[in-house]
């Protein structure tokens, strides 16, 4: 038996009761993007997508698949922040954010600690704009650009001209080392770029994310059993490489797919665990609708290929781990509902609205037989 979980990354289904508290009160990722763009989605409307509270956009097909959509339970809307919850980890406090910047004290710290005489930027910033208005200073001075965002992140880019990958990656490796106590982050980030000034683009087949080591979860009671458990794309990044067996790195989210419909053809038994980013990282930072939708019809044209790879007694789910309206105002993420459709033996109905993303890897235990006594309900 295989379980494959694909995270189409911040593709939210309407904001959550508590959005107010996070400024995102009218956010809807996936609506807005259909009705600004008007695309046609007819392999997730024909899992029954259409059928899940809030979703207004696609018809209401017979289900294929069970449905229903998840109220985050932890305090935040950041990757690391659901994917945790994914695994059945509940966090009392959100991770720590700096809207106004990292202090002084820590980054002076971390200069002598790396050997440079200071950084650049220092604020909340679009990763693509902050290379686009430091760039041509970072390559004249070789100092590092520093930025983050709402997000609990401390973000590094560097030219691959005036930075070696290793130097960079040795930054980030440190800053994660001092990045403790008061000046906790979820992750720690290398961006590297290229280019020429007017033309700077990020290598985001180089980036190289440095998480938070994740408490005992769902992930370690599945290895415990013996259970294979793969991580594609970014997924092995964000649980500090922790509780995984096999690690596929991928260049984007159409080959995110073919890699993950390559692993459902092998022979073997355990969970494939993969995050699409595009959607969040390439359209819905950068508020760009129409390539939002074409991401999401690409997925929903892949999608019979997936379904056509389970076995008899294999399960398929389909996940989000919060919101990135693109057509919202800002660059960050919006706190919204996560989607949730299920293909499974016998699997059919209506899921509700479940109280966490925890019920999800309660129920990947419950479906190996891993011993799982954390926060979750398993859906079996």
């Amino acid at each position: 038996m295989k379980v494959v979980a694909l995270v189409l990354d911040s593709v939210g289904l309407g904001f959550l009761p508590d959005a107010p508290l996070f400024g995102d009160e009218g956010a809807d990722t996936l609506d807005h993007t259909l009705l600004k763009t008007g695309v046609d989605l007819p392999n997730l409307a024909g899992l029954g997508l259409g059928w899940v509270p809030g979703v207004h956009t696609l018809p209401r097909r017979p289900p294929k698949a069970a449905f229903g959509r998840m109220r985050e339970a932890n305090p935040g809307k950041d990757t690391s922040t659901g994917h945790w919850e994914f695994v059945g980890i509940h966090l009392k406090e959100p991770f720590r954010t700096f809207p106004e910047g990292f202090p002084e004290e820590f980054l002076w710290e971390w200069a002598r600690a790396i050997g440079v005489r200071g950084w650049l930027l220092n604020r909340p910033y679009s990763g693509t704009e902050a290379i686009r208005d430091y760039g041509k200073t970072h390559l004249e001075t070789r100092l590092p650009i520093v930025y983050t965002s709402a997000d609990s992140v401390f973000q590094v880019a560097a030219h691959l001209d005036a930075v070696p990958l290793g130097t960079l990656y040795a930054w980030c490796e440190k800053a994660r080392e001092l990045l403790r106590g008061p000046y906790q982050v979820a992750r720690v980030i290398a961006r590297p770029f290229a280019g020429r000034e007017g033309g700077f683009y990020r290598r985001e087949d180089l980036r190289k994310d440095f998480a938070l080591k994740p408490p005992p979860n769902v992930l370690h009671a599945l290895r415990a059993a013996g259970v294979e458990v793969v991580g594609v794309g970014k997924i092995p990044d964000i649980y500090a490489h922790e509780g995984f067996s096999r690690e596929v790195r991928t260049q984007d989210n159409l080959d995110g797919l073919e890699k993950t419909l390559d692993l459902m053809r092998e022979p073997f038994t355990g969970l494939i665990f993969t995050n699409l980013v595009d959607f969040d990282a390439r359209y819905g930072h950068r508020r760009d609708p129409k390539g939002y939708a074409r991401a999401l019809q690409e997925l929903d044209a892949f999608l019979p290929r997936l379904l056509e790879a389970l076995g008899p007694k294999d399960h398929f789910f389909l996940i989000s781990d919060h919101g990135n309206d693109p057509t919202f105002f800002g660059t960050d993420h919006t706190r919204e509902y996560g989607m949730l459709l299920w293909v499974g033996p016998g699997v059919e109905g209506d899921l509700g609205t479940r109280e966490t993303f925890a019920d999800l890897g309660a129920t990947w235990a419950r479906l190996f037989g891993a011993r799982w006594e954390g926060p979750g309900t398993s859906l079996v």
